[in-house]
């Protein structure tokens, strides 16, 4: 089927004489994860990772590249596809940006949709691509002239977030955003990143399964609102309050028209974000701004209202986790359980949990050698039944009107190796030295990302992840602009920031390990030196001792998980059956030093 897509595609570049074409994993609007009908890198190569890009060519074969997350999944998926796979991001693997330039003949043609590609991405190919004279024609989207029954734009319901849940009006956050405009002397300011979206207008929709956005764009001037997007889709509380705050309403489409016309104008945009197509219809008379999104930096950080309903919303996640995690303890090698029914049966409990909506993501449930492959997703045909011995990985969240949770947790089944718990408390031990962190006002996630990392590598092991990413509120589980990684991005940590800290481990054709709870960025001690700030643990869910050797463990690690795993009994034992209770006291006991 694959092949017949690509020899497909092949006759349509001939077409139009293109040497090669470009297909990445995005949507209109630079969204990490994608409605079904922009899954085209899917569709065109068999891969559903939620990141690669593929490039066929006419004579130099055809390639994806993927990050670390992916490598296991995509060689699996991409067999007898005749796509190569590139492991970005390790020594001797070339971008695909480069590749193209080092491997097509001078002069020749790359085709793709200038839609799906952001001012950055095209200025970094076009840079890649000048020595050899090769040209690029943004206006083809040759894979829909071959995706017979593709699905078209989703038509779900736009809602209102409520304030209570909010915290702040649109009115106040547009406030907010002209005071950032002012700043820059911004006369129009353009949005098209959909979490941004939704969180200045207080809306949510179900465009893209597990985040609540929908698709939209929005234009904020000194003294007018503006929102594209599909009216239908609003529901009459939505319009009403669009309409209370003054936002003027169009039509999705019509926003290249409106921007057309504009001449003379100071306008600001994210480079990251904004398609190529939208900066081809803004006129050069125009004088354009690039900054990451005014909005990106206010939505970060979380306001008094939002930390109180998170409080709430780790109280119930941790609740449906307990009696997930009881119910396996409680089953496992008594009745057949495999990878999609232990999925299956957590997305239960947290149904159960009140203002829940959806999975935050796609969950990863890998029991022994899939717990390895990072971003593995169980299928019933295919997935491993779990056995009453090793490692269990579930990584998983919700969506709850009062917020967004992300948790990874590694249970122990039954007996493990010296391995094993060795690399389980290694991962343990860097989750703890970051959770415990302080540091100084203007520090950058990346300056913190050693201290998980570090347990790992005094015994030469690694993990192909970041450590942390920021996390939305009832929005998308992967936030910008701060996260905690190895390469350098120069966003600091602030107050009232929600960041993951997952550090892992990961042997192929063995085990994984991963530990993940959120974290929020609080203020500490202020001294002569400075501001200091702190992490408070928001994530409530036992970590499994039975995984430990505490012998490798300093005694203020040890002295972390104690004060946690108190907390973790006290906050949530009220909303668990005697049992449960009982079982949960016994996975939280405190260990000696």
């Amino acid at each position: 089927m694959v092949k017949e897509r690509i020899q497909g595609l092949l006759k349509h570049m001939a077409d139009h004489n293109f040497d090669a074409y470009i297909i990445p994993s995005a949507d209109f609007h630079q969204s990490e994860y994608v409605a079904e009908h922009f899954k085209s890198r899917n569709f065109i190569s068999g891969f559903t990772g939620s990141a690669g890009t593929v490039v066929i060519t006419k004579e130099n074969g055809h390639g994806l590249w993927t990050d670390g997350r992916y490598f296991l999944q995509a060689e699996e998926e991409l067999k007898d596809s005749g796509i190569k796979l590139f492991k970005m991001h390790q020594p001797g693997v070339l971008s695909y940006e480069k590749w193209l330039g080092k491997n097509l003949k001078e002069e020749a043609t790359i085709g793709l949709d200038g839609r799906l590609f952001s001012i950055a991405q095209i200025e970094n190919l076009k840079n890649e691509l000048k020595q050899n004279n090769i040209s690029i024609d943004s206006s083809k989207d040759l894979v829909h002239e071959i995706w017979i029954n593709r699905p078209g734009l989703p038509k779900e319901d736009i809602f209102v977030h409520e304030l209570k849940y909010a915290g702040k009006t649109t009115q106040e956050k547009v406030s907010q955003v002209r005071e950032k405009m002012a700043e820059k002397y911004i006369d129009y300011y353009i949005i098209s990143s959909l979490d941004d979206i939704a969180w200045l207008f207080n809306l949510r929709g179900n465009d893209i399964s597990n985040n609540p956005v929908f698709l939209s764009y929005a234009v904020i001037t000194k003294d007018q609102v503006y929102l594209y997007v599909n009216a239908e889709k609003l529901t009459d509380q939505a319009r009403e309050q669009l309409q209370n705050s003054h936002v003027i309403i169009k039509d999705y489409n019509e926003i290249f028209n409106d921007i057309a016309l504009l001449k003379d104008q100071k306008i600001l945009c994210s480079k990251k974000k904004t398609s190529e197509y939208m900066k081809s219809q803004i006129h050069n008379s125009n004088k354009l701004l690039y900054s990451t999104d005014l909005t990106t930096h206010l939505k970060a950080q979380k306001n008094e209202v939002e930390i109180k309903n998170l409080s709430n919303v780790f109280v119930k996640d941790g609740i449906a986790m307990v009696k997930f995690l009881y119910w396996l303890d409680q089953n496992i090698g008594k009745k057949v359980i495999d990878e999609v029914d232990a999925d299956e049966k957590l997305q239960s409990f947290r149904k159960e949990q009140d203002l829940y909506k959806q999975d935050s993501f796609p969950y990863i449930s890998g029991y022994g050698a899939n717990g390895a492959i990072i971003h593995y997703r169980a299928k019933k045909e295919t997935c491993s039944k779990l056995e009453p011995k090793g490692l269990y990985l579930i990584d998983s969240g919700g969506q709850y009107l009062d917020g967004t949770t992300d948790i990874t947790r590694t249970v122990v089944l039954g007996e493990l190796t010296d391995e094993e718990k060795i690399d389980f408390t290694l991962t343990l031990m860097g989750h703890i030295e970051l959770a415990k962190a302080q540091f100084l006002e203007g520090t950058y996630g990346s300056n913190l990302d050693i201290l998980a990392r570090k347990p790992l590598w005094d015994h030469g092991l690694d993990y192909k992840h970041g450590t942390g990413h920021g996390v939305g509120f009832f929005l998308n589980v992967h936030e910008g602009p701060q996260n905690i990684a190895l390469p350098l991005k120069a966003i600091t940590l602030k107050e009232g920031m929600l960041i993951s800290n997952e550090p892992g481990m990961y042997r192929d054709n063995k085990h994984g390990i991963r530990l993940e709870n959120l974290i929020l960025v609080q203020k500490s001690n202020k001294t002569d030196y400075g501001q200091f700030y702190r992490f408070e643990t928001m994530t409530l869910c036992p970590i499994d001792l039975r995984g430990i050797k505490k012998e490798i463990m300093t005694r203020d690690q040890i002295k972390w998980l104690n004060n946690y795993h108190k907390r973790v009994y006290d906050e949530l034992r009220e909303g668990l059956t005697t049992d449960e209770q009982d079982w949960l006291l016994e996975m939280t006991k405190e260990i000696s030093n």
